[in-house]
């Protein structure tokens, strides 16, 4: 009896032993399970809706997953007029995702349930750097982390990455940082060499976008913009009821949209991006050029040390207490920001802009100049229709993204599998 992912999942040999009528039998369980993954606690009148099943047929199936040791019956629901419904899930520790999230500065790893609660977490300082050696130090650090939460390697089904740059997911490449790994394989198959387990790349915002569209203030909803306010600026685009990536993945290079005329020069090598006026590398230079220029602040007491090392986090703190340079930095970047996100409401037309990530902290002082901004510059009958909102998933979204984007790689796989050899 399977007593985790791993035993239940089906390979070739187990798939010719089998007849058609149990294969069929085992990709219904198989949705099923993704279903409880990505919606959480159901019962089985939702069962029998999402799959069209009949109710005792979606009985069986949900027992025989009880008996197998991945579902488990999780209390009652609400009453809609006659007996509570039991609620079904996924049975704790089922399985197990690695996410890592690289930021610029910063890496961040978790160990993630089935269940998505973050078992253990951990960061480490690390700049991103042609020369650093990130497949063996990602492997390395992941060991670590593995050992302090007491899960072996072999309990992981996979493992999700979420970075800056111009990502494919599909090419498993990042065209932006990290190239001298990828020659002359790709990054995605160098970390599954090493890991000897499913891996998912992806860009930053697009994680946390994929986050919002699955758990977060996006869920159910069909023309969403996700704006991923961190070091760099990111767009996810939500439209239809489905991400878009673009022809070749990249769509959403927000930050990176010319917004001034000989402006500073952008690390991506163009002149007056939107990233060099209303980003996080923004926010920490603007406040270093203003301290430095006799502003007075709260900032000033800060050691020479720490100023060289000042973080986001630090300024929205001083706006926090009130200090009125901290605010007005942050004003400065919220406007220019929101003159950005009024093009983007103007071309999309959005229901939602959900913004998320370090600066999204700063909350009131950065949305009240961003909806002035879309005062001056987007059109009435657009903006009266889009929302402003700030996400409600805190700083692990592109954790929870990541694990999504591998886990619904691993099910696609099993899917395909299951339906080749079904007459």
């Amino acid at each position: 009896m399977p007593t985790d992912l791993h035993d239940f999942f089906i390979d070739e040999k187990k798939l010719s032993k089998i007849n058609n009528v149990e294969r069929k039998k085992f990709l219904q369980k198989l949705k099923i399970i993704k279903h409880l993954f990505l919606n959480g606690e159901t019962s089985n009148a939702e069962v029998c809706q999402r799959f069209n099943v009949s109710l005792p047929t979606s009985m069986a199936l949900l027992n025989q997953l009880i008996e197998e040791g991945i579902v488990i019956k999780k209390g009652r629901g609400k009453s809609e007029g006659g007996r509570k419904p039991d609620l079904y899930g996924l049975i704790e520790n089922s399985f197990f995702v690695v996410s890592i999230h690289i930021e610029r500065f910063r890496i961040k790893l978790a160990i993630i349930d089935n269940n998505h609660t973050i078992l253990h977490e951990k960061s480490w300082p690390s700049e991103i750097s042609s020369d650093s050696n990130i497949v063996d130090l990602l492997f390395e650090w992941t060991q670590e982390l593995l050992k302090e939460a007491k899960v072996k390697l072999d309990q992981v089904m996979g493992v999700g990455i979420s970075m800056p740059g111009l990502v494919s997911a599909e090419a498993g490449k990042n065209f932006t940082y990290y190239l001298s790994e990828q020659e002359p394989e790709s990054l995605k198959l160098k970390f599954e060499k090493k890991f000897k387990k499913p891996v998912a790349i992806l860009n930053d915002a697009k994680s946390a976008c994929l986050a919002e569209f699955r758990f977060g203030t996006a869920k159910n909803k069909n023309n969403v913009l996700v704006i991923s306010m961190d070091w760099g600026i990111g767009l996810g685009i939500i439209m239809g009821g489905r991400m878009h990536s673009g022809e070749s993945g990249f769509a959403g290079e927000f930050g990176h949209i010319p917004m001034t005329e000989d402006g500073l020069l952008c690390h991506c090598g163009k002149r007056g991006c939107l990233e060099t006026e209303a980003s996080g590398l923004a926010l920490v230079r603007k406040t270093k050029e203003g301290l430095k220029a006799g502003q007075t602040s709260v900032l000033n007491n800060l050691k020479k040390e720490e100023l060289e090392k000042l973080e986001p986090e630090t300024i929205i703190d001083a706006a926090n207490r009130g200090d009125q340079f901290a605010i007005n930095v942050l004003s400065e970047i919220g406007i220019k920001l929101g003159k950005g996100i009024a093009i983007l409401i103007q071309i999309f037309n959005p229901e939602l802009v959900i913004l998320e990530g370090k600066i999204a902290e700063a909350k009131q002082f950065m949305t009240t100049p961003i909806q002035q901004s879309m005062n001056t510059y987007c059109m009435m009958q657009l903006k009266e229709r889009t929302q402003i909102e700030l996400s409600t998933l805190g700083a692990n979204s592109s954790l929870y993204g990541g694990t999504i984007a591998v886990m619904d790689d691993i099910f696609k796989d099993q899917v395909s599998l299951v339906k080749s050899h079904i007459s």
